[in-house]
This record gives structure tokens, C-alpha cells and sequence, in this order.
């Protein structure tokens, strides 16, 4: 692929899934929250790789290892150059989750029973469960930022409940339900004054807009490949060297080691350290391909479409009479998510009917439980966007929408 300008209709070319009919329509995709389609560059290097040099990595001295020990790394470099940062503070785990909890997990020796941790009320479970559970271990207190209907963070509040006790803020960069772009930059303006850890969830924001370590400045960064144009089952953690050199491994054996006797062991070096057993090679080189794939369509042009189309649906949404959008109902920091209600009509239905058509959104409480519940509701409807969806496609769902209500006969 070769791109000199920003061409939707170019780049859904290369997804060869974006052919397929369902139910006898094209398909329309808007579940990208939840996973992205993959390009042919990301597909047929899963199919190299196994083809044709398909070997384990740093353990071998012939041909075939060292063709796949050097995509491997090669793959990792591209990560800490999309990011910004130290290869060696480039840690492959197998989602965002998992990064999460070694985060958790690693971090349980600094925390004291007097101490707290804050994360925000829109969190995803992965960011909600691991600190919930670290406080019951620890006897932490769990702290909740507040933010209004609109999804936006209470910063004036954040400055009482963020104090000199708080070690760890935990926070989504971007909200998989609201859609929200959380102001970090305040946020850690509001930390450093206590010496407090950072961590993002990073899920929704690294495959749509740049993300910057050194700009953002977190202490870490979690974010899955399958929602970036990668495979599944493989994720990344950034953090900086200095807390990793700190934190105890998370699992044991195999790569991890530098050396072992009967009686004890020594780790490896970054990033090793955290990468036990035979690694997902043939995944995080896909993922290197991935990333290819975005710098070569450009973050910030695939942040400008998405917020072209997100705008376009916004206000298409405002001639819908019975659906009603949860979050920020204006334009300003907010990515390609849209959730929403129907006056009667249950969130499933919904799914169901538009899946009729062709159409492929989420519903549910998608992963958030907590915050869906606070709106005063069970599940929600969810549209999401990345780089190959069209204004075409934002009619097409519009017009299903409308389609469901005839479909229920109601006016």
C-alpha cells in the first residue's frame, strides 16, 4: 500500500472483509471499539511468518531463528518509535488487560493501608477490577473521579480527591462507552504535585490519534493490537525503565531468566524480564506490520477522518426523535464512538434488526457495567469508527435506525 493523501476508498481496498455480504447487504462495520478489521500487509505476514520462517526466537543460532528473533524485535522498535519511547520500555503481554494487572500486581509493594488510589467512575472492568481487588488486598482506599452527564472529568473536584496519600491515578485516555477524551494533561498537572503514578489505558485512544510518551508523561501505557489493525491476543505495556527495573516479574520461566541453580534465580534484562516462556512471535510481528500500515495513512489523518464522520453522525443523530445519545453531545475531545438509547426499544433489539440489514454495532454495557448503570440504565447501543468507514456508511446506519423503528411500527 501507498499512500500520498488520505482516501477512504483507497484504504478500505485493503480489508478484504469490508467485501463480504451479510444477510445479503454489504457489510457495514461500527464495532471498532471493540475490535478493528485487519489489512492484507497485517494478514499475509501472520501467513508468512509460518510459512516461511516459522522458529522460536532468541534461542536459536540457525537460519530460521534468526530471521524470526530479528522481525521479532524489528516489530518491538516500531512500537517504541510510534510511542516515543525505549525499546526496552516495550513489554509484549497479551492485551490490554493483562497489562494492566502486572501493572497491579507490580505495584502492590509501594502501597500502604493509609494510602489511596484513584481511577475514574467510566472505567473499563481491566481498569476497575485489578485496583479494586489490589485495595482489598491492601487495605487502600479506592477513590472515583466524578464527571457530569457529558462524560467530562470534575477537574476542580479531582484537586480534593487527588492528595499527598494517592500513589496510583488509573485512567481510560479515552472512554470505550462515552467517547470522552479525558484531559490528562490536567490530570497529571494535579499528580506530580503529590509524586503519584500514572497509568493510562490507552485501548481507545493509540489506534486513532498520536500518542506521545513523553507528551502524556505517564508512568505507563497499555493498549491491544486487535484494536489497531493487529491480531489478537497480543498487547503492549510501555513503562518508564526506572519502574520496571523496580517491579517484580509478573510470571516465570523461560525467557525471563538469566540464570537459574537449584537454589535460586536471577531475571532477565528489560524488557525480557516481563516476556516469560515462548513469546506470540508471529502476532507481535503483525503487529510491527500494523503499525506500518497507520504511520503510513498518518495518525493525524486518521484522527481528522474519524472526527469528520463523528461529527457527520452527531448531527444526523439530532433529526432521530426517540434515540438518545449517552455523553458528550458536542465535537470538542471526543473520538468516534457514539452510544445511545432508544425511548422503548431494548438495546438488543436494536443489534439484532440493523445485523438484518448488515450493519454491525455493540450492545450492552460493554465492559462498564458501573457506568452504564449510572445513567440509569442496563445496556446501550454502541456505533464506533476508525479510518475505512464513509459518510455512506454513517447514512446507511442512520437510515437503519429508522428502519427499526418501521420494524417495531413505531412512529
Amino acid at each position: 500500500m501507498m499512500i500520498k493523501k488520505f482516501d477512504v476508498n483507497e484504504i478500505r481496498k485493503d480489508f478484504p472483509i469490508l467485501q463480504r455480504k451479510i444477510n445479503n447487504n454489504r457489510l457495514v462495520y461500527l464495532d471498532n471499539a471493540a475490535t478493528s478489521q485487519k489489512p492484507n500487509s497485517v494478514i499475509d505476514s501472520l501467513s508468512d511468518y509460518y510459512s516461511s520462517y516459522n522458529s522460536n526466537v532468541h534461542r536459536g543460532v540457525h537460519t530460521l531463528s534468526v530471521e524470526a528473533t530479528d522481525k521479532y524485535e524489528m516489530a518491538r522498535n516500531k512500537v517504541s518509535t510510534f510511542l516515543g519511547c525505549k525499546p526496552q520500555e516495550v513489554i509484549w503481554t497479551r492485551n490490554t488487560s493483562e497489562s494492566l494487572n502486572i501493572v497491579s500486581i507490580g505495584l502492590k509493594k509501594l502501597i500502604k493501608s493509609t494510602d489511596n488510589i484513584v481511577i475514574s467512575k467510566m472505567e473499563h472492568h481491566s481498569n476497575l477490577v485489578p485496583w479494586q481487588q489490589l485495595c482489598l488486598e491492601t487495605g487502600a482506599t479506592l477513590r472515583y473521579l466524578n464527571h457530569n452527564l457529558d462524560g467530562r472529568i470534575d477537574l476542580v473536584e479531582a484537586k480534593n480527591i487527588i492528595d499527598k496519600n494517592t500513589k496510583i491515578i488509573a485512567i481510560t485516555h479515552m472512554s470505550n462507552v462515552l467517547g470522552v477524551i479525558n484531559p490528562i494533561s490536567e490530570l497529571r498537572n494535579i499528580s506530580k504535585k503529590h509524586g503519584t503514578i500514572l497509568v493510562l489505558d490507552g485501548a481507545q485512544s493509540a489506534p486513532h490519534f498520536p500518542v506521545s510518551m513523553k507528551d502524556l508523561d505517564c508512568d505507563f501505557f497499555t493498549f491491544s493490537a486487535h484494536k489497531m489493525l493487529g491480531p489478537t491476543g497480543i498487547g503492549v505495556l510501555f513503562g518508564k525503565e526506572k519502574l520496571l527495573e523496580e517491579m517484580p516479574p509478573f510470571y516465570f520461566g523461560g525467557d525471563m531468566i538469566s540464570e537459574v541453580t537449584y537454589e535460586s534465580a536471577k531475571w532477565n534484562d528489560l524488557p525480557y524480564k516481563f516476556e516469560a516462556g515462548t513469546p506470540n512471535i508471529a502476532d507481535a510481528i503483525a503487529t510491527g506490520y500494523a503499525i506500518d500500515y497507520l504511520n503510513q495513512v498518518g495518525m493525524k489523518e486518521i484522527f481528522n477522518h474519524e472526527e469528520e464522520i463523528t461529527h457527520y453522525a452527531l448531527d444526523r443523530f439530532n433529526n432521530l426523535k426517540n434515540y438518545k445519545i449517552i455523553g458528550p453531545k458536542g465535537k470538542s475531545d471526543r473520538g468516534g464512538v457514539i452510544s445511545f438509547t432508544h425511548n422503548t426499544l431494548h438495546p438488543h433489539d436494536i443489534g439484532e434488526i440493523l445485523d438484518k440489514f448488515g450493519i454491525a454495532i455493540r450492545t450492552g454495557h460493554h465492559c462498564a457495567m458501573p457506568l452504564v448503570r449510572s445513567y440509569e440504565i442496563v445496556a446501550a447501543a454502541r456505533a464506533s469508527f476508525y479510518l475505512y468507514n464513509t459518510k455512506e456508511e454513517i447514512d446507511m446506519f442512520i437510515n437503519g435506525l429508522l428502519d427499526v423503528e418501521k420494524y417495531f411500527k413505531i412512529n
